[in-house]
């Protein structure tokens, strides 16, 4: 059933607690893992270019270290909380070790609306944040990346906050990922969330016996996920007919033209306005027919008040607990297909992940191997999760939570119990 408000860290916890109770985990391993190993609040006084002082809150949160250093991006909303950045680190935790990384789960949050700042003030609010966390981050214990409110410019501005503070011209190791190539970045780091919920997509079409070139998609949120994956299915032959995002809603049954619709958004900053579709209000995005529905904004938009609306084989899950415990339930009674979280957008950290390990061994590399290993790494990761559910008569999201934790588990009896 669904819990109080659905916040990511009910979610989080819920599906830990669910998983935990059918492998029938040890409690005091449970309680181990149940909370995060260290969370850190700092206060942020940035002095803005107009004097002001914009004073805001700082979250971070480093669930698990077991399976390796944590890893997880830092988000900049007005809204964002120390409850909303621990359960985000929690799913990273699952995420990472359902995708095979050697890392372990962490987030970060600053309370604050970005997209109020001009360029020069946002970097000096992130540049805040990097001297004021820099003794939480390091390749060994913390790297952060690009998340909602954040991108790789910012990436790359804590990479030289953190270098200039060293007195040296580079980082000594991976201190963060997402970063421009120019700068130590990895090509087809940007697209690689997206490409990866459309490598799961097209795994489930072929378990489902649907062909992707005749396939219907809606998409809710076009953000980066929303947009990358967009691009990539229209590639495969797909019909992206509705999309939606925080302005409103498109419709055209014959196919929204989506590069032309990426320019518009990167003009005008969402797809209000754009007029290759029917505008609709952005509440209808689920009461369009589809074969696929793809909610890539942000957590808690499926519930058991709208979950009927929907009607679509698939559902892949670009954005991080879209779907509520109790409308999941009746997505599993309805028979649709539910591509999880953890497993759906994986993409984009285990791309970091190769980021990482370039910067650590100084290589580089170029976009068709990386794209080559994201596209074997999601498709395995989807074959082993889908055998695994076939095995045990469960649900895709119960099968990759059970992986997870019990890699998880392993991890701590690989290291032992005693400090």
């Amino acid at each position: 059933m669904d819990t109080v408000n659905n916040s990511i860290l009910q979610i989080a916890r819920y599906n830990l607690q669910q998983t935990a109770d059918r492998i029938a985990l040890d409690e005091a391993v449970l309680n181990r893992i149940a909370d995060p190993k260290e969370t850190i609040e700092l206060r942020l006084s940035p002095v803005l270019k107009d004097g002001r002082v914009a004073n805001m809150s700082a979250f971070i949160s480093r669930h698990s270290d077991i399976l390796g250093p944590a890893k997880g991006g830092i988000r900049m909303t007005s809204s964002v909380t120390m409850d909303e950045v621990i359960g985000l680190s929690m799913e990273m935790t699952w995420k990472t070790s359902l995708i095979g990384v050697p890392f372990g789960g962490g987030k970060s949050g600053i309370r604050y609306d970005g997209t109020s700042l001009s360029s020069e003030d946002k970097e000096r609010v992130i540049r805040s944040f990097a001297r004021s966390a820099k003794r939480h981050f390091g390749p060994e214990l913390y790297i952060p990346a690009p998340d909602m409110g954040t991108n790789e410019r910012d990436m790359g501005h804590i990479r030289d906050c953190i270098s200039y503070s060293e007195g040296t011209s580079i980082t000594k190791g991976c201190f963060v990922t997402g970063k421009p190539i120019i700068i130590g970045g990895i090509p087809g780091r940007r697209a690689a969330t997206g490409k990866g919920v459309v490598y799961t997509i097209i795994a489930a079409c072929g378990k489902l016996g649907i062909e992707p070139q005749k396939m219907s998609v809606v998409i809710q949120g076009f953000g980066n996920v929303g947009s990358e994956a967009a691009r990539e299915l229209v590639t495969q032959g797909a019909k992206i007919i509705a999309v939606s995002d925080v302005s409103g809603g498109l419709l055209n049954e014959q196919g929204i033209d989506i590069e032309e619709l990426v320019k518009y958004t990167s003009q005008y900053g969402s797809i209000e306005g754009f007029d290759r579709g029917d505008p609709m209000p952005k509440e209808s995005i689920f009461n369009i027919p589809c074969e696929c529905l793809i909610p890539a904004a942000s957590g808690s938009q499926i519930t058991t008040e709208n979950v009927g609306q929907i009607n679509a084989a698939i559902i892949a899950e670009g954005a991080n607990a879209p779907t509520t415990p109790g409308a999941d339930d009746i997505l599993n009674n309805r028979g649709i297909f539910v591509i999880p979280d953890i497993l759906c957008n994986a993409g984009g950290v285990f791309v970091s992940y190769l980021e990482y390990v370039q910067e650590t061994q100084h290589e580089q590399m170029m976009v068709e191997q990386v794209e080559n290993r994201l596209y074997k790494r999601m498709t395995g990761t989807f074959e082993t999760v889908y055998t695994y559910s076939q095995s045990k008569g469960m649900t895709m999201r119960n099968a990759s939570m059970e992986i997870a934790l019990n890699r998880v588990v392993d991890g701590i009896t690989a290291r032992g119990l005693l400090p």
